[in-house]
């Protein structure tokens, strides 16, 4: 069997991380056998050379390989691409044509960014993992099929399964084995070397003097948290290559090629899970001063109505000594009497004196009846601006995003346009 440093050398890994040394040992392992495998980690970090260490090592090494970015095929021609169609199977399938698990029988398929698989995809290839069936597309006839997949993401597979992206027996169907390559920033004596690496190889394609980082830009290439990890460090170590005269380069030269560089130790950013559950909670505590606001406000027109039909005052206050306790709180007598008796003085103010004119009939039925819709008006107006603060603040925290804020408010897309166009938003 051949060794670690042997298979760096084949596969031109370089690295002594230890994280990096037990996803390479597990790789050979599990190289001999047939059972699936998922590669893990962030986008960048290498985890295409995983799957080609396996194949090459197993005994299907003689056979098709077949890498296919899941990603970058779209939903709708995904099923033809993995699975062949039928002639006539659907518009411009002018002829018959095999899939990739048809044309790789008795190899290997890397299927890369796996999370991005659509559910209907996932279905199929389920199958395929349990008994080796397929169906072409637009076919009848079962085809069988002897493939080993091996399958990465950079997707965070639980978080997928809880939002019902990805089918939980599909993800343990993948991970029977799982290796996870670890990102450029926890292999810290990794990342000078691997510069050095491609600035030597960059050095001689473009026929250029290597170039050299001072001290002061090693620290700084240390810490910076590489969020594309090596396909970054790469990408920087080609850019200086080709653009700086000047080969011994400095740390405020190698700043200038780092977005964010100095942000580097600022801490981690929260997570979306913890931002959901703030705002859920913030408009579940708003929902609920509203409904309390509005009961208040029930309350209050409850009283004022006992007090239009009953002109004993006192009697009120006292059947209704609970209510009114609750509305005001435990203020001083004199200050509730004062209060209570607004609505009364209100509704007494002196009738206008008219000349030569026939004595008014009072009629205190509708005066009730008109005080009870001010009073109902000035709830509504009220709950009416609470939802339009509510939508301004939830648009302003989505950047105007409307499905987001929609999201976050619980409500369909359609009300929320609806009501941006009837509040003129």
């Amino acid at each position: 069997m051949e060794s670690i440093q042997s298979i760096k050398q084949r596969f031109e890994l370089i690295g002594n991380d230890m994280q990096l040394n037990r996803a390479i040992e597990k790789a050979m392992q599990v190289a001999p056998t047939d059972i699936s495998v998922l590669v893990t980690g962030e986008s960048g970090v290498g985890k295409e050379a995983i799957p080609k260490i396996i194949h090459s090592l197993s005994h299907r090494k003689h056979a098709k390989y077949i890498a296919v970015n899941c990603g970058a095929i779209p939903e709708g021609t995904i099923d033809s691409e993995l699975f062949g169609h039928e002639k006539g199977a659907f518009t411009g399938a002018t002829q018959t044509r095999s899939g990739y698990f048809e044309v790789a029988d008795g190899g290997t398929i890397f299927l890369d960014e796996v999370g991005e698989l659509p559910l209907t995809t996932q279905v199929r290839l389920l199958r395929v993992l349990e008994n080796g069936e397929f169906l072409k597309v637009g076919s009848s006839q079962v085809q069988k099929t002897n493939v080993r997949i091996v399958a990465a993401t950079n997707v965070n597979m639980f978080e997928a399964i809880k939002k019902e992206k990805f089918r939980e027996d599909l993800y343990y169907r993948l991970s029977t084995v799982e290796i996870n390559i670890p990102p450029l920033r926890e292999r810290q004596e990794d990342i000078h070397l691997l510069f050095r690496k491609f600035a030597s190889d960059f050095g001689q394609k473009y026929k250029m003097p290597t170039i050299r980082l001072e001290e002061n830009a090693i620290d700084l290439l240390l810490k910076y948290r590489w969020p594309g990890n090596i396909r970054q460090l790469r990408n920087i170590a080609e850019q200086i290559s080709v653009l700086e005269e000047n080969r011994s380069i400095t740390a405020a030269t190698l700043g200038s090629y780092l977005p964010n560089a100095n942000s580097t130790n600022l801490p981690a950013v929260i997570g979306q899970e913890k931002k959901e559950s703030d705002f859920s909670n913030e408009r579940e505590i708003l929902y609920k001063v509203l409904f309390d606001m509005k009961g208040d406000l029930n309350d209050l027109k409850k009283l004022t109505l006992e007090l239009l039909k009953n002109s004993d005052t006192q009697k009120v206050q006292e059947e209704n000594e609970t209510l009114i306790r609750k509305i005001y709180g435990n203020q001083d007598e004199n200050q509730m009497e004062r209060e209570e008796t607004l609505p009364t003085e209100v509704l007494h103010l002196p009738e206008p004196v008219v000349e030569n004119s026939t004595p008014q009939v009072s009629r205190p039925s509708e005066d009730r009846y008109h005080f009870a819709e001010e009073i109902e008006e000035e709830e509504t107006l009220s709950l009416q601006e609470k939802e339009i603060e509510l939508i301004k603040k939830s648009l302003e925290r989505n950047r105007g995003k409307r499905k987001a804020a929609a999201a976050e408010l619980g409500i369909s897309e359609r009300t929320l346009y609806r009501k941006i166009k009837q509040y003129d938003l």
